[in-house]
């Protein structure tokens, strides 16, 4: 799977103007993104708010646990078995396209189905910045088994807060992306500098259905 296919899949017809605006030059990473590296899932769960982690509740459910367990004969992977990392990023058409690449640490085999639920956050304690990410329909879900030591992932569509007016998107600095695994209530907070608006009235954020590989 590469970045550009992925594309197209996030974005349907506007993913080919977005990869034509690639193809006369972007860059190999977002400018937004700087010092990426991965909380703890202990802390990741403890050092958030409580309204933090209740705040994307329909996100973490985009299959039952146990329908995955059963057709891929493992168990969904829970939030302490995954490492979350920043993979390649391009810009195009005032979006940022940002693979998250979700590594199995558990050392034993699990499985993802469906989408992560994804926001911005920032601030002290770690609070979700605006909406959570809508769900790309470009794709259907596909039961993704993770051995050990093996990667998924997932594009996330950032679009650029500067697109809209100040007092419709309310714009907030972010240092994270609030990630939730398919299936999983408990998040991980990886460090990603970026833009959200914090009004309810726009959504910056758009996410694909888990794949394997890492995105590259």
């Amino acid at each position: 799977m590469t970045l550009h296919r992925t594309m197209l899949t996030l974005t349907g017809t506007a993913g080919l103007i977005a990869v034509a605006a690639l193809a006369t030059g972007c860059s190999s990473s977002s400018s937004s993104a700087s010092s990426l590296t991965l909380a703890p899932s202990s802390a990741a769960a403890s050092s958030p708010s409580a309204a933090a982690t209740a705040s994307v509740p329909s996100a973490a459910a985009s299959a039952t646990p146990s329908s995955s367990a059963a057709a891929g004969g493992a168990p969904a992977c829970a939030t302490r078995s995954l490492k979350a990392t920043v993979g390649i990023a391009q810009g195009a058409a005032g979006s940022v396209y940002q693979v998250i690449d979700f590594t199995n640490i558990s050392g034993s085999p699990c499985t993802l189905f469906g989408y992560p639920g994804m926001a911005l956050a920032g601030g002290t304690p770690v609070t979700q910045i605006g909406a959570a990410a809508a769900r790309s329909t470009g794709s259907s879900a596909k039961l993704v088994t993770l051995a050990a030591g093996k990667t998924a992932n997932a594009l996330l569509q950032i679009t650029q807060a500067e697109n809209y007016s100040a007092s419709r998107c309310a714009p907030k600095a972010s240092t994270y992306l609030q990630i939730y695994p398919p299936n999983q209530t408990t998040p991980i907070y990886l460090a990603y500098k970026s833009t959200g608006c914090s009004s309810s009235k726009v959504n910056l954020l758009t996410v694909g259905v888990v794949q394997p590989g890492n995105g590259g």
